[in-house]
């Protein structure tokens, strides 16, 4: 094993040939105009980085303020001196660790100070300057633990605060609201009952007022639940002092993690996760890329390709192993009506670049998921966001079962699903624990009715409903999946607007009332989430309306008398027509534009971006033995397939053998691939030895436990 010595050697000789002896560009990528956000002000502090001098706003994770100086590079490997970068901005991985006066952390949960004086992790073995003091570690009792505040636990706090129960929510960010910090969109789901069209952003910062009407409810940020213990009590680590908690109930609210995948290349600076990259854009206002490729085609996936280009970044393609996009069809559809080409049954195959992304290589899959030779495509991008799944953060959830918890979940702790579904299920963990406690309230049965068609998978209709008329003014629903939302019913002033009899939240939309009704007043246009309703006006020229339609993106370029493309439902193009008129209502722009009678109805969208060059194509051979799998300790994929087939079928042993999930990151973010490769090779579930959990779910600086500040 290489000594900390030959390490140290490594990263000065890096040091001395990397990025950093050329001239860092300070606030490069910062973004200073959005569509949606306002960019506000901030304290502007300076920051020592491996002896330069940077900039940075105080109180932003340290992360953030290094990538928008323009350093994707956090570290290099000591195993075999590869560059390390941020991945999943969510405290789950240890990707992006330094040390930050003296002490190791993860810079995507540490605020940045004044005067910092930050370098790379293994430049510094860190000093224990006490004896920790376990008996004077503060202890306390709660009737009712949360951990998390996002959208479910935010949701369950106001069930319990209403009742006046003693309360503690922990949260380990600054702020409230979970994930819906990070979305710009409107949301989907019930008007009445879950916010529908309304962006995430803003649903968060309703949820964390509702929450802080409650005196029983005591809010602690930037504090990071590490353990649960068979003395019925959890380890909290808040504002870097360590605490012990029992509560009589606990909620396990913890939100989910994203999946990780694995091919060559997979762990190079600039392949993020999707969660990651809203947190750098949407959050902290860090551009991160200036061409992007992004893997998977469900929500996630689709939802982020449109905030990067809301942030001024171009996306090149998203691809989809399966044959058809998982995500709901308004969020592909504005992607596509965007000019990104979303390609179904394609994988990645690769990455390569130095000190960061710079190429990636796709293919396209056959029916048996294979590689099809010949189909190779390789894209000139600095980013590959990879939206391949979540799955649960369930660790202190089956762990404080297992030690005799009165334990509840909720949100994707509980099952991965929508933020509308979350609120619903906290609400309904909420209630389960009030009425375990001896409070005299039921769980209503709408809600879980309305819990499950909030959960449920969006299918297809496959009949239009298209209005007839061509007098007056008309809305155009391009909309026809069945997608649990009424965010357009709740919106027009007239009741004209329905799902379907009005019976069924998922139903596609339809006019129900009489045309002569309506005023042509854009709330049902402003308010859709998926941008799927137009207007079209035939009250001053019948043979040539004015359609009006909603459009996020730059103001700039739908100035009122510019020609813009003008496109279909599935992409297309129709013309080119000038900009008539422009608007704005619920910070969505309303762009005008007067056309033929003949394409009035067919016209969903305008499109502003430039055509794009086709990529080169070249064959290659596909080696996902080189892929890294346990990212910590950088085992790759053909370590553990070799230890596999040696007859090891114990976690515990292949950690011995391979140091896979021995990593910082407790293996939250390797297990899972290790299972599959398992199965790929033919283990049953049945057959393998599970690993031995950790005591410490998440990881703490030593010093904490003995009270070092």
């Amino acid at each position: 094993m290489r000594s900390i010595f030959s390490t140290q050697n490594l990263i000065q000789k890096q040091l001395s040939n990397s990025f950093l002896s050329k001239l860092i560009n300070t606030g490069a990528n910062r973004i200073t105009e959005h569509p949606i956000l306002k960019i506000p002000k901030r304290k502007e502090v300076s920051f020592e980085w491996n002896g330069q001098t940077l900039y940075g706003y105080e109180g932003e994770m340290l992360s953030s303020a290094l990538i928008a100086n323009g350093v994707n590079i956090f570290g290099y490997h000591h195993k075999d001196g590869s560059p390390q970068g941020l991945f999943c901005a969510n405290g789950q991985c240890s990707q992006c660790m330094v040390t930050c006066n003296g002490i190791p952390m993860k810079s995507c949960m540490t605020a940045l100070k004044e005067h910092m004086i930050v370098r790379y992790a293994a430049n510094v073995l860190p000093e224990i300057p006490i004896t920790p003091d376990f008996d004077k570690i503060p202890k306390s009792e709660v009737d009712v633990l949360i951990i998390g505040g996002g959208p479910s636990g935010l949701s369950a706090a106001c069930e319990l605060g209403q009742k006046g129960v003693q309360t503690l929510l922990v949260d380990d960010k600054d702020r409230l609201g979970g994930k819906l910090v990070l979305q710009t969109h409107k949301f989907f789901g019930s008007s009445e009952e879950c916010y529908a069209g309304t962006r995430g952003f803003k649903i968060g910062e309703i949820l964390s007022k509702e929450v802080k009407k409650y005196p029983s409810v005591e809010v602690a940020m930037n504090s990071t639940a590490v353990a649960v213990f068979s003395d019925k009590y959890v380890g909290i680590v808040k504002n870097g002092k360590y605490n012990l908690v029992k509560p009589k109930r606990l909620l396990v609210a913890t939100g989910a993690r994203e999946k990780f995948l694995s091919f060559p290349g997979n762990t190079i600076p600039g392949v993020y996760g999707a969660g990651a990259f809203q947190t750098l854009v949407n959050r902290d206002l860090v551009k991160t890329s200036k061409r992007l490729l992004i893997v998977g085609g469900g929500n996630v996936g689709l939802i982020a390709g449109y905030h990067a280009i809301q942030a001024g970044m171009e996306v090149v393609t998203l691809i989809e192993a399966l044959d058809h996009c998982g995500g709901y069809k308004v969020h592909e559809d504005k992607l596509r009506r965007l000019g990104v080409p979303i390609l179904t049954k394609h994988t990645i195959v690769g990455v390569t670049g130095k000190d960061q992304v710079e190429k990636c290589t796709i293919a396209q899959l056959d029916n048996n998921w294979n590689i099809i030779p010949g189909t190779y495509k390789t894209f000139d991008v600095d980013t590959v966001l990879l939206a391949v799944g979540l799955e649960e953060c369930q660790e202190f959830y089956h762990k404080a079962k297992k030690y005799g918890f009165d334990v509840y979940s909720a949100g994707d702790a509980q099952e991965i699903a929508e933020a509308s579904a979350a609120m619903f299920t906290g609400k309904i963990e909420g209630r389960k624990i009030l009425k375990s406690l001896g409070y005299n309230v039921d769980v209503p049965e709408e809600w879980i009715q309305k819990a499950a068609v909030l959960k449920s998978k969006p299918k297809n209709k496959d009949e239009k409903h298209v209005l007839p008329y061509e007098t007056g003014k008309v809305p155009i629903f391009h909309c026809y999946q069945e997608i649990p939302c009424n965010a357009c019913v709740a919106a027009c002033p007239v009741g004209n607007i329905s799902t379907g009899e009005g019976k069924n939240i998922s139903d596609p939309p339809v006019f129900s009332g009489d045309i002569k009704d309506c005023n042509g007043c854009m709330s049902c246009v402003a308010a859709c989430p998926g941008l799927a309703i137009t207007m079209v006006d035939y009250t001053k020229d019948p043979e040539n309306p004015l359609v009006t339609f909603p459009y996020e993106v730059w103001r700039r370029d739908v100035q009122v008398g510019k020609l813009v493309p003008i496109m279909d439902e599935d992409g297309l193009m129709l013309g080119k027509f000038p900009v008539a008129k422009v608007s704005k209502r619920r910070e969505t722009l309303l762009v005008s534009c007067q056309l033929p009678k003949a394409i009035a109805k067919k016209a969903a969208s305008v499109y502003t971006k430039e055509e794009k060059q086709n990529p080169d194509l070249y064959e290659m051979n596909q080696f996902p033995d080189e892929s890294i799998v346990c990212r910590c300790e950088r085992v790759s994929a053909k370590e553990i397939r070799d230890s596999i087939r040696s007859g090891i079928t114990d976690m515990n042993q292949l950690k011995a053998a391979t140091r896979a999930c021995m990593g910082a990151c407790g293996s939250k973010t390797c297990f899972s691939a290790i299972k599959r490769i398992f199965r790929e090779e033919g283990v049953l579930s049945t057959d393998i030895t599970d690993r031995v959990e950790r005591p410490l779910f998440i990881e703490v600086p030593l010093g904490v436990f003995g009270g070092l500040k």
